[in-house]
């Protein structure tokens, strides 16, 4: 065993760290004003139906209404809607279970399957298919083979259902299997029920992130869950105690007087987390920036010269941004298309082992992902499903200086544009006199390399023109006053 998971609980947020050896691997929070609903199910009307895009809204109870795209309903997997339009398929006002796939990310509303799926500890449970799954992360053929028929000759014969066996069940016992089994069932019983009769709105609500800890990230190695509240360590321990016995022995209330993540140093690796550029060891950095479609990720050597070669500094180089960037997806929740642009390598084999490396990193991540290799300009496409807010989402919003630009107009600039602003207002005003009011370094400007300027268009428009300083405003504010 050697990794911790803490958990640090106020009563505005709750916030998950996972540390191996000493470092933090992933970094999960969630907010009480604005908890995910990604799991979650929902009685659903159809709002609007788009044959254009293949596509519906959905009003599920929420602000905004949710996306349904053709490809995520169900029904379209059986052979009598197959090439269906989706117009053929949904109408306006009809009653459908949906099911949250994405959370609502920047301006686009959550999306939504019709197929559903419900995670208990060992098994996810698949009401609309008859078919038993294995978790690929189980890879050992017998192993697999034996839960298999472990978990058939559980089920009942009137099982309609098809489960998911998780990679937690490699280790369980019948009874372990047999509870997960009897809990899923009683679930999707309730959340039938309820959706006779109810109008758009919630139906099932998927666990809070102190209690998905327990059901998805403790495993073998986890030597225990510390937690910073008294009362949401009793709670955790109550439920490991009905669902997942084998755990309550490594929970544990943390006391002390220090903050749990200052102990560790997880405030630190947050404000890293938020920072574009990520230094490594050998002297190099990596410079991530992160759009509305995709995140680019550039590979540097920066002072990094090595000992033997060129060639030498930049495999060893591009060695350890693998096993960084791996991280840095999981610790930032990045996901959707993902470009690394490692340094130029001529040798084929550096180039393998360094995409070797890359995917041997990245199978600690839970997240669904997709590599491919090199392309021809010397890039590595990949793609990470994205399921929730990454965590610069979370704890960030645009610059209201820059407007997300990530630069600001120069003084300079300003500078000129008031000119022109002043020449435009003299000429559609008869004012006695024109006040710039603006921020220190635009006023500095104008009294001393652009006070010439100034002094000249003072002159042309024979206005009196004055100056006065803003402190509150950003460099590009500015206003024009009429006297």
């Amino acid at each position: 065993m050697n990794s911790e998971i803490l958990v640090n609980v106020t009563p505005q947020e709750t916030r998950v760290a996972v540390v191996e050896h000493g470092a933090v691997q992933e970094l999960h929070i969630e907010r009480t004003s604005s908890c995910g609903i990604v799991g979650n199910i929902y009685s659903g009307r159809v709002t609007r139906v788009l044959p254009g895009m293949q596509s519906a809204f959905v009003d599920i109870g929420l602000d905004r209404a949710a996306f349904l795209h053709l490809a995520d309903i169900w029904r379209l997997r059986q052979s009598e809607d197959a090439g269906k339009p989706i117009e053929k398929l949904l109408h306006e006002g009809k009653n459908i279970l949906v099911q949250v796939i994405k959370d609502s990310i920047g301006a686009k509303g959550a999306r939504l399957s019709t197929q559903v799926s419900i995670a208990g500890r060992m098994l996810v449970y698949l009401p609309q298919v008859s078919h038993i799954g294995i978790s690929q992360r189980i890879e050992d053929e017998t192993e697999r083979k034996s839960l298999r028929e472990k978990l058939k000759h559980l089920l009942s014969p009137d099982e309609k259902g098809g489960f998911i066996i998780r990679t937690m069940a490699e280790a369980a016992t019948d009874q372990d299997l047999q509870t997960d089994i009897e809990y899923l069932n009683k679930l999707w019983h309730d959340i039938k029920e309820k959706s006779a009769t109810a109008q758009p709105g919630l139906l099932y609500q998927d666990l809070n992130l102190s209690y998905r800890v327990l059901r998805d990230f403790v495993n073998d190695n986890t030597a225990r869950i510390l937690v910073d509240s008294r009362e949401t360590s009793q709670k955790m321990t109550a439920f490991a105690q009905v669902y997942m016995t084998n755990v309550v022995g490594r929970i544990d209330h943390y006391a002390g007087v220090r903050p749990l993540f200052d102990l560790y140093g997880v405030e630190d690796e947050i404000e890293k987390s938020l920072a574009r550029r990520v230094n490594l060891k050998s002297g190099g950095y990596l410079i991530i920036d992160q759009t509305e479609a995709l995140t680019t990720i550039d590979v540097n050597t920066g002072g990094f010269i090595g000992i033997r070669s060129f060639d030498d500094t930049i495999f060893k180089t591009n060695l350890e941004a693998a096993q960084v960037i791996a991280r840095q997806l999981r610790l930032r929740n990045l996901g959707g298309i993902i470009i690394i642009d490692f340094i130029d390598m001529e040798n084929v084999e550096h180039k393998n082992a360094v995409l070797v490396e890359f995917k041997r990193s990245l199978m600690k991540d839970r997240t669904h992902m997709t590599v491919n290799g090199f392309t021809a300009l010397g890039l590595v496409e990949m793609t990470r499903k994205r399921t929730r807010e990454s965590l610069a989402h979370i704890l960030c919003e645009t610059c209201p200086t820059c407007q997300g630009r990530g630069k600001v107009r120069t003084a300079q600039t300003i500078c000129y544009e008031i000119l022109r602003e002043l020449l435009r207002e003299a000429r559609q005003f008869d004012a006695h006199e024109f006040r710039i009011l603006a921020s220190q370094e635009v006023i500095d400007l104008f009294l001393d390399e652009e006070s010439q300027s100034l002094a000249q268009l003072a002159d042309f428009i024979a206005k009196t023109v004055s100056l006065q300083v803003e402190v509150a405003y950003t460099q590009e504010q500015y206003d024009l006053i009429l006297m």
